[in-house]
């Protein structure tokens, strides 16, 4: 059995969606401390020809804060809800774009819900990107798992937990802590995840801006290039 393992990310990117299409499982990580200034709050869109954040407020109490607990910071004014905003923002970007349409409908009542805590508007937007690209991988949360642990050997404990003989990491800050021989010894073998970043057309001015929320993609060519991506096999 094959797991990956990430943060819950707000309407995350396509790399993101491509390793979960990848494995038997995926596992969100929401027990850990929430990162500011990260991609659990926020994503990127193209607008104007470049990447422009898509910021979804949180209610500051404590660094410490688990992602599990953090709350969004709603207001009170209907007037400048942020999801309200967050919603003509992506419909001033993107509609005329080809296919947005076909799912700004089903976007649109997520953002403007007023989820009272983070991780449940994330899970709701991941969803929506799921059913729209149509993964079927099942999601499990590690706050559900009674799992412990730091870095490597949260990871570690996940991966028993579930049952996992294989983990596909990510390309980015877990090589400088996941040791493969250290995993080997523990029945676990780490494999890295590879991911080519599609190039399709995009509104305004060049170049292409990689990295972007999947809704870029999606609304601009479909959902059918990311289906073709899906195919491609695990390094």
């Amino acid at each position: 059995m094959i797991i990956a393992i990430h943060q819950p990310h707000f309407l995350p990117w396509l790399g993101y969606l491509h390793r979960m299409a990848q494995v038997d499982a995926f596992v969100l990580l929401d027990h850990v401390q929430f990162e500011r200034r990260n991609y659990q709050n926020r994503t990127m869109i193209r607008m104007n020809g470049a990447a422009h954040w898509l910021t979804v407020p949180v209610v500051q109490r404590s660094q410490q804060e688990r992602i599990l607990d953090k709350e969004i910071d709603n207001g009170k004014d209907d007037a400048r809800y942020w999801g309200r905003l967050c919603a003509t923002t992506l419909q001033h970007v993107y509609g005329k774009a080809a296919f947005y349409r076909d799912y700004a409908p089903a976007l649109r009542p997520i953002l403007e819900t007023r989820h009272a805590r983070l991780v449940d508007l994330n899970q709701a937007t991941l969803d929506f990107l799921r059913d729209a690209f149509g993964i079927r991988t099942p999601l499990l949360r590690s706050s559900e798992l009674n799992v412990d642990g730091h870095r490597a050997d949260l990871v570690l404990e996940i991966c028993k937990a579930v049952g996992a003989d294989r983990l596909l990491a990510g390309m980015g800050g877990s090589r400088g802590y996941l040791n493969a021989d250290d995993f080997a010894r523990q029945g676990v073998r780490i494999e890295w995840h590879q991911f080519q970043h599609p190039i399709y057309p995009q509104p305004g001015p060049q170049p292409f801006v990689p990295g972007l929320s999947a809704i870029d993609m999606l609304f601009q060519v479909g959902p059918r290039l990311l289906e073709r991506l899906q195919e491609m096999k695990a390094a």
